[in-house]
Order: C-alpha cells, then structure tokens, then sequence
C-alpha cells in the first residue's frame, strides 16, 4: 500500500447509506408519512395508547384487552427506581445536563438490573419494561429534586404517561393532559436509522447488554444537532415579546442566515405528518394555560417561513409549545424526547440481537506511511 491507494468515496453522515433491515418504522420522506409496524401514524396517533405502541414495537402486533392491561400494569409496577439511583440524581451538579443526568442513570440501573448479563429473549424482555418504565421516573425525579420538592412515587390508577406527567407536576393530569402527553410519546417513539437509534444498534451489535446500548442511544440524543432542537425552538419563541414582533424578528434572522429552529428534515421533502397533530394541541393547551399568544405567535412564524422559504415545520416546532403548555421546563423538552424513543431504540436493540452482525465499518486512512522511526534520545 502507498499514499497513492485508490480511496473509496466517503459518504458524509452516511446520508442514504442503508445500515440495517428493520420492521419498527418507515420515513417516507418524499410523501410526508410515518409508519409503525406497518400502521399509517395518523391512525394510531389519536385511537392508540402508549402502551398500544410499545407491544406493537416489542410484538409486532397490537396487544388485545387483556394484554395491555397486563403490559399496563408491568410497567406501572416497574417504574420505582433503587435508592441509590435516587441518591446520584439528589448528588448530581445543580447545573449539569439533564440528558447528561439521565444517561448517567440508565448506566447505573445496569448495575442493579437482575437480567443486566443475562441475554435470553425473556430476560431482555423483562429488562425492556424496566428500562422503559424508569427512564420516565428518572426524568421526573430530576425535576422535582431540582425544584426541591419531593420525589413521587407512580400512582397505580394511571398509566405510564399519566404517571409521568403526575410525579413531573406533583398533579393528576386532567383528561386533556393525559391524552396529549400519550399522544407527544406516541409520535416520537421511533423514526428510522436516526443518529441515536443507530447509536444504540452499534452498541447492541457488540452484544452489549440493553443498558449500555440504551445509554449511548442516550449519549447521542443529547447532541444539539439531534435531540435539543425543542428547547432551541422555545429559546427563540421567549425572544420574541409579542406577534407584532415576528416578521422583524424572521426578517432579522433570514438576514443573517441564521438557522430558524423548528423547520426543515433531513428526511422529508414535505411537512412532517406528525405536525399536524401538534399544531391542533398547541392551540388547545395554550389557549387553557392562558398563553394563547404564545401558540399565535409560532403559527405567524409558520406562516411566514413556508410562504418566504418554502421550509416546513418538523415536530420540534409546535412540541416546544405543546410541552411548556404542559407545565415542563424547557430543559426537560429532550428528556422527554427520551422517555418515548427509548422504547424505539429497545425495539431496534431486540431486532439488533435477533438478526446479530458486528457493525464494523471502513475508513479512508489519510494519514502519512513509512515514516522512519527515531528513538526517544535521539530526537531534536
């Protein structure tokens, strides 16, 4: 080999690049649809319960009555985190990141999961309703321990979502809460070989245990090309002190060429089908929070950004107002991002040790060859 090795071409971010098979979830970017499992998201968006989701994803199928109530109920009873956990969460640094927090502590349940080494199909199945049902106990834990108030423990007359919007909020959620934060997890649960999800199945190929594949799903969420573009959309939202505002505001923005957080895919070519969705919640829960200029204000952007850039908004913009009307802070915004793509990135992990090959891929080396070696006295 020399320097003049014919290089392969390098394919930037791997874009187009197909890495794996998979049944959990389609992007069709060119029409604008989302499919779980073979379902169109807007049939299950508004008729299903998150608990419908995670058995369709871990299953392959929709649960009948009795399996969900028993799905239901597993994941309730699964939601208490050890001691010891709680104990990190209370000693972690007030300013520390709360996706740096989480990650930290799914790394830790390992430690303490019974079935963490053990990697049979029922072992990891049980070890998929604990890591679902504590990732949303974690998030919630933090919260409250950073508002000093105390940490809840999960109420067994609600379901996973509603638990975790109650030990959030210290409040039973009202039948439009419970329903809309079913709905945000429903429509972020899995979309394709994204940055995280492939995360986590480079991990699982080495057959790593599902914590230490899950953790680097997480590592990889809390990158700000990923998982914060939520937070950055509220950010710009609380810039802006009224709708009379917005057009200088954009003006000001498309100016400077700066990026408008909220708007445009890498995958669709389209509006994002679960905008639609959002956008309908954003005017509801804003208009019951008293904060209707806040949902006017994000559709005068809208507006304005499709008819001067043709760029339409994906599900971060219309989330950022859904979740703050919600009572969540803005730094909690890809947390709870996490609590739903943690059961698309177990659903990725299990098809990963079902079908199992290392992921290894090659690089263009660019460096210098045959450099003479000096030894350390000699050197100058």
């Amino acid at each position: 080999m020399n320097e003049s090795t014919e290089k392969n071409e390098v394919i930037r971010g791997l874009e187009n690049v197909i890495a794996a098979n998979t049944k959990t979830s389609l992007v069709d970017g060119v029409n604008g649809e989302l499919h779980y499992q073979g379902y169109n998201i807007n049939d299950l968006a508004e008729n299903t319960q998150f608990e419908e989701i995670i058995h369709l994803f871990w299953q392959g199928r929709l649960p009948d009555v009795a399996e969900f109530e028993e799905l239901r109920s597993r994941l309730v009873a699964e939601m208490r985190l050890p001691s010891q956990v709680i104990k990190m969460i209370e000693l972690s640094p007030p300013n520390a990141h709360p996706m740096g927090v989480l990650r930290t502590a799914v790394s830790m349940l390992g430690m303490f999961d019974p079935d963490a080494e053990n990697s049979s199909r029922a072992s990891n199945q049980r070890k998929a309703i604990r890591i679902a049902a504590q990732v949303p106990t974690i998030v919630a834990a933090l919260n409250r321990v950073r508002r000093r108030e105390p940490v809840l423990s999960p109420d067994p007359e609600l379901n996973l979502s509603g638990n975790f919007l109650y030990m959030m909020n210290g409040g039973i959620p009202g039948q439009d809460e419970q329903k809309v934060i079913d709905l945000v997890l429903i429509l972020l649960t899995d979309h394709g070989l994204n940055a995280s999800t492939f995360a986590a199945r480079v991990v699982s190929s080495t057959l790593a245990e599902m914590h230490s594949a899950v953790s680097a799903a997480l590592g990889a969420l809390k990158g700000p090309l990923h998982g914060g573009a939520n937070q950055r959309v509220m950010e710009m939202l609380q810039e802006i002190d009224n709708i009379d505002e917005v057009k200088a505001y954009l003006d000001g923005m498309l100016a400077d060429k700066k990026k408008i957080m909220g708007f445009g895919h890498r995958v669709y070519k389209v509006q994002d089908p679960r905008t639609n969705h959002l956008r309908k919640y954003s005017e509801l829960l804003c208009r019951q929070a008293k904060m209707s200029e806040l949902y006017q204000i994000s559709h005068k952007i809208e507006e304005i950004v499709v008819r001067e850039k043709g760029i339409y908004p994906n599900v971060d913009f219309y989330l950022a107002t859904v979740l703050f009307a919600l009572g969540i802070s803005k730094e909690y915004f890809t947390p709870v991002f996490a609590v739903a793509r943690t059961v698309g990135w177990i659903a990725h992990i299990l098809e990963q040790y079902a079908d199992n090959r290392l992921i290894r891929p090659a690089c263009n080396y660019e460096g210098k060859i045959g450099r003479r070696f000096i030894p350390l006295s000699e050197r100058r």
